[in-house]
């Protein structure tokens, strides 16, 4: 039985997620809006876009010697605070210089949020507690990146896109009163000092890499990729590393983080990908396009609802194989030409695959893990995720644009098996 209190925590922390998670794909509709209030061309605008993940990027690896430095709720609190004042900036920026700005703020924070909450969550919660809770934080993160686009379209048309940052003062407000004397704020740990060697190599490096991918400069994934190879190397040889590596000596958090990177990379493939699709070859309309992502949304967020207490039950690796085995299976018919009926279906199915591969994952892998370490855990983990993510969507992206959306199902059907493979490691593993 899991504390009325504890349920609070992961409510709480969750909007904190929601936010962060919604804010990374609620602009994009605005593009042309803020190019034609403001006067500005598109690319220059793109950064609206642009700089917030890019500081997401930034701030992510300094997540968790924040925490532990400071206490992983006081560091949550903090930047909620300050992703709610740099929502407010972006509503109030008077031209795209200061908007880009406030974005630029509002990424820093957003970069903190989900990894400092997961913490949060995984101190108060017993590991038998810990896959329900994370399956009910997961529900919240999921719908982000399925609803941003349709709620965004939705208050352009009512509003303006300045309601699109406005949206997030009030939830984040009520937020942080709700977590006044309910969120720990942690533990702090007065003599940790900090890693700037290693905040300079993977604070610059994870940034390059991922607009690297994003923007599909060679160079850039190159540059990004060396100063990451330089952190690797520095941070196995420093007593107290940015983040600690040799928690991948762990075979298990190893085998768990693997493949959270490869359902990283299945997912932001998919939502490049399928769009372009839908819209382009099947010639579905933006709101029928919309409602589609949609159900794949909430099939993710029905089978999250589930996935937490099997997780908790069976163990993580026969819940992550199975949702493994779906996304092979709902991936491969897209090779063949396919109903809209069939394809809503699909969707939901991919959607639930998606869930029941990494919660159990990202679960297994924190479990793996002692409290005194979950921090550095937390921040490998959304790393990783975050790195997989952007890379399997610039090589859909590449693949989609030279040889047509076949080749890019293809490539999704061996991330899907490669996320076969890791999961079968993970479950032979044991619980």
């Amino acid at each position: 039985m899991i504390p009325t209190r504890t349920w609070k925590i992961a409510a709480v922390t969750g909007l904190g997620a929601l936010l962060a998670m919604l804010d990374s794909t609620l602009v994009n509709l605005a593009a042309e809006a803020v190019r034609a209030d403001l006067g500005s061309t598109l690319p220059v605008v793109q950064w609206i876009v642009t700089g917030y993940l890019v500081a997401l990027a930034v701030s992510l690896p300094a997540s968790g010697w924040l925490g532990g430095r400071f206490g992983y709720g006081r560091v949550w609190t903090v930047a909620l605070a300050v992703f709610v004042m740099a929502s407010a900036l972006c509503a109030l920026a008077p031209g795209v210089p200061a908007l880009i700005a406030a974005r630029v703020l509002q990424g820093l924070a957003g970069g903190l949020l989900v990894p400092a909450g997961q913490a949060v969550l995984g101190a108060v919660a017993g590991p038998a507690q810990l896959g329900r809770l994370m399956g009910a934080l997961g529900v919240v993160i999921s719908l982000g990146p399925a609803i941003g686009p349709a709620l965004g379209g939705l208050l352009l048309d009512l509003a303006s896109w300045r309601w699109l940052f406005w949206i997030n003062v009030p939830i984040g407000v009520f937020a942080l009163l709700a977590a006044r004397g309910l969120v720990p704020p942690g533990d702090r740990d007065e003599g940790r000092s900090l890693d700037r060697i290693g905040l300079v190599l993977l604070g610059t490096g994870l940034p390059l890499l991922l607009y690297g991918a994003t923007s599909r400069s060679v160079l850039l994934l190159l540059l990004g990729g060396l100063l990451i190879a330089a952190f690797t190397r520095t941070a196995l040889r420093t007593p107290r590393p940015l983040v600690d590596l040799r928690l991948l000596r762990d075979r298990r958090f190893t085998a768990a983080t693997v493949t959270t990177g490869f359902t990283g990379a299945n997912m932001y493939g998919g939502l490049l990908l399928l769009p372009l699709v839908l819209h382009l070859e099947l010639g579905l309309d933006s709101t029928a396009t919309g409602l589609q992502l949609l159900a794949m949304g909430l099939g993710s967020a029905g089978a999250l609802y589930f996935g937490g207490a099997l997780t908790d039950r069976h163990g993580a690796g026969p819940v992550t194989l199975t949702g493994a085995a779906l996304l092979v299976v709902t991936t491969l018919p897209f090779l063949l030409p396919l109903p809209v009926p069939m394809l809503t279906a699909l969707l939901v199915v991919r959607g639930a695959g998606l869930a029941l591969a990494q919660l159990p994952a990202t679960t297994a892998a924190y479990a793996a893990v002692t409290a005194d370490r979950l921090g550095d855990a937390t921040t490998l983990v959304n790393i990783v995720q975050r790195a997989g993510g952007a890379i399997g969507a610039a090589g859909v992206s590449v693949l989609v644009t030279g040889t047509g959306s076949a080749w890019a199902f293809g490539a999704l059907a061996v991330l899907s098996g490669l996320t076969v493979a890791s999961a079968a490691v993970l479950h032979t593993g044991g619980r």
